[in-house]
């Protein structure tokens, strides 16, 4: 660990250019638009490249990217990803000032900001801004999550590892400040905001309490993700947001024509606990991989991951109901069942699973969870109890897209839920791997509401599904609506549902009226009360269907790969999609160039890369015991064991492993 720590000492010994970072927050009803900006300061004598690569909550749309240097406002435009990057290295190269932004080819909440050819002495403000939905908790309240902490991805042999290379320092030692404040505002009125970090104290703006303000008290120390809790005084009343179109985009475009964002959120209040089901197969998957030791919170004091995941299994397994089948499967780099099958759910089975449970730690290696899933879904399902899949997981995943199209092949057969634990954690996973398995998703950071999470979460699981959702529509003659979003075939109590519909036609009288949203379950009926109607003009919700398509055409792209074929249109299209709203894409990159510098950069460019914060325990182990990545240690070819625990077989030479493993 010293070893590890003298390194961090030594990239510290460079200046850092980058100085702080201002973010603001304006939540309208249950949408949050962030604008963030990254203050850079070269004091060295010779122009510097910095790279800063940074996490960002999984289904942000990134809709603009600017920077200022001097008096000179620098516009960035959308690019072919590829074609981006060789721009910003032409430019660059020939000693002008550019600015690249573009999401991680691995992870969708993963972002590479570069600055470069910065002039000695210089300083530059980079601002970014985006669009993102904001989840329902357990108690209602709408959440906001700034991640700032990007931890160190496991990532299997032979995959693409971007973290390999990535500066960390411990979280006191971040050499760049943090400041967030958040504008508040909605119809039905704000109860109160609650978060992870310490706050000002809410200050209303209205009578009404329909406008509010808060902000981040100084001295953010990087050692946690920043988690606002807000709270409506009518959490489930339905929103209808109504957006006109962009007059300067094509005719008939996604952007040029007016468009819907219905928000609903029901409680259905038939549903009690006699109507929840008792049948069900539930498999835990639990992440005991060495990152799992890693405290909760930077304090040395904090509880273990480890022991944050194993409390709410405990939970959920005193919680299930009588009758039920079971079983428990720990990963790292290699797994192991409690059981060989599922078994059922007894007052002896109880007992011997949570023995089981309270003795099991953070000792299986790297984060390999493709191999158990496929092992899941390999086992054929009990008829007559849906199988529901809860994985547990600190998120250290690097090959993110395959682990959730695994889930999404088999989501016939089973529905996932995902808890992701501690700071740090792959929002990309945890709410890709839900989304996928047609489940819930919660972020566990302490014990905090641990309860009102893992309760509402087996509710999900057990409680009866409600069909035949149907939206009807009342619109002026001659127009239409043309859904941008799918309406989901069933829908859960307390699950919140949002929902994207164009305006087409001619408007000869105020706007669209979704006056009914009615689902029925088991002979019941429910039927939306009169929404809330919010009129926005920037552009919030046609960058956020903008988001939506691209995702749904990402979707089929990735499917299509596994099936053995390709569509060139679908990525076209994705481009294009991207462009025309100026939402960043998997396959798009934001470049901007200073063409008004009138003189070259001639001195040599040293490359700066931006640390991230991060508790050191796991990381350091890696680094520094072996010298290399966790993806390049022999491993064994079976379970991926590695080679602490296996022994050589006839043909070690070629580098080739066997364990004493069971499943090898």
């Amino acid at each position: 660990n010293s070893i590890h720590i003298d390194l961090c000492s030594f990239n510290l010994h460079f200046s850092v250019p980058l100085k702080s970072i201002s973010v603001e927050v304006s939540v309208n009803g249950f949408i949050a638009d962030v604008s963030s900006t990254l203050t850079y300061e070269n004091a060295e004598s010779n122009p510097v490249e910095a790279v800063f690569v940074f996490p960002m909550e999984d289904g942000s749309s990134v809709y603009d990217f600017h920077a200022e240097i001097g008096c000179n406002l620098i516009e960035a435009t959308i690019k072919e990803k590829q074609e981006a990057r060789y721009d910003y290295d032409d430019a660059i190269s020939s000693g002008q000032e550019a600015f690249l932004l573009e999401e991680s080819d691995e992870s969708p909440d993963v972002f590479r900001l570069s600055v470069g050819s910065l002039p000695a002495g210089q300083t530059a403000s980079v601002s970014l801004s985006y669009v993102t939905e904001l989840p329902v908790q357990a108690d209602d309240a709408l959440r906001f999550f700034l991640p700032t902490v990007l931890c160190p991805r496991y990532t299997p042999q032979g995959e693409k590892n971007i973290y390999q290379l990535m500066p960390f320092v411990p979280c006191d030692s971040v050499p760049y400040s943090l400041s967030l404040n958040c504008h508040l505002s909605s119809l039905n009125g704000i109860a109160s905001v609650k978060s992870n970090s310490s706050l000002s104290p809410l200050e209303y703006l209205s009578d009404d309490k329909t406008e509010a303000k808060v902000s981040l008290s100084p001295g953010f120390q990087f050692d946690r993700d920043v988690e606002l809790l807000i709270y409506y005084s009518q959490a489930h009343q339905p929103t209808v947001v109504v957006e006109a179109g962009l007059s300067t985009a094509a005719e008939g475009s996604l952007m040029g024509v007016p468009l819907v964002m219905v928000r609903l959120y029901p409680e259905f209040s038939r549903f009690t606990e006699e109507s929840l089901t008792k049948n069900g197969e539930f498999i835990f998957l639990m992440d005991c991989s060495g990152s799992m030791k890693e405290t909760m919170k930077w304090e040395c004091n904090s509880v273990r991951r480890i022991e944050s995941a194993r409390d709410t299994l405990l939970l959920l397994l005193k919680s299930l109901p009588f009758g039920c089948y079971f079983n428990i499967c720990l990963f790292g780099s290699r797994f192991k069942f409690f059981f060989p099958k599922s078994v059922e759910y007894t007052q002896q089975t109880m007992e011997s699973a949570m023995k089981k449970v309270k003795d099991m730690d953070a000792n299986l290696g790297g984060t390999e969870i493709l191999r158990p899933l496929r092992e899941i879904f390999r086992k054929p399902c009990k008829p007559g109890y849906p199988r529901q899949l809860f994985v547990f997981t600190d998120g250290a995943v690097g090959n993110i897209k395959e682990v959730i199209e695994k889930v999404k092949r088999n989501s016939a057969k089973h529905r996932c839920f995902t808890f992701g634990i501690g700071d740090g954690v792959s929002t990309a996973l945890i709410k890709g791997m839900a989304k996928a398995g047609n489940g819930h998703f919660q972020f566990v950071c302490g014990k905090d509401r641990m309860q009102e999470k893992v309760m509402q979460t087996l509710r999900f699981a057990l409680q009866p599904a409600v069909t035949n959702v149907a939206l009807n529509w009342h619109v002026p003659d001659g127009m239409e609506v043309v859904p941008v979003s799918e309406t989901p075939t069933m829908l859960f109590s307390g699950q919140q549902l949002i929902l994207y519909s164009q305006l087409k036609g001619k408007v000869r009288s105020a706007g669209a009226n979704p006056s009914q949203h009615r689902a029925q379950g088991r002979n019941q009926s429910w039927a939306g009360c009169q929404p809330t109607y919010v009129c926005v003009f920037r552009l919030t919700a046609h960058r956020l269907a903008a988001k939506s398509l691209i995702n749904q055409m990402e979707e089929k792209k990735e499917e299509q790969l596994l099936t053995g074929g390709e569509n060139e249109n679908l990525k076209k299209n994705i481009v294009e999609m991207s462009s025309e709203a100026r939402v960043l894409s998997p396959y798009t990159a934001f470049i901007a160039i200073n063409k008004e510098s009138r003189e070259a950069i001639q001195a040599p460019l040293i490359r700066r890369d931006i640390p991230c914060g991060k508790c050191f325990y796991f990381h350091a182990f890696l680094i520094v015991k072996w010298g290399r990545s966790y993806s390049e240690r022999t491993v064994c070819q079976e379970c991926s064991a590695d080679e602490k625990s296996v022994r050589q077989s006839n043909d070690y030479k070629a580098g080739n492993w066997r364990c004493d493993n069971e499943c090898c």
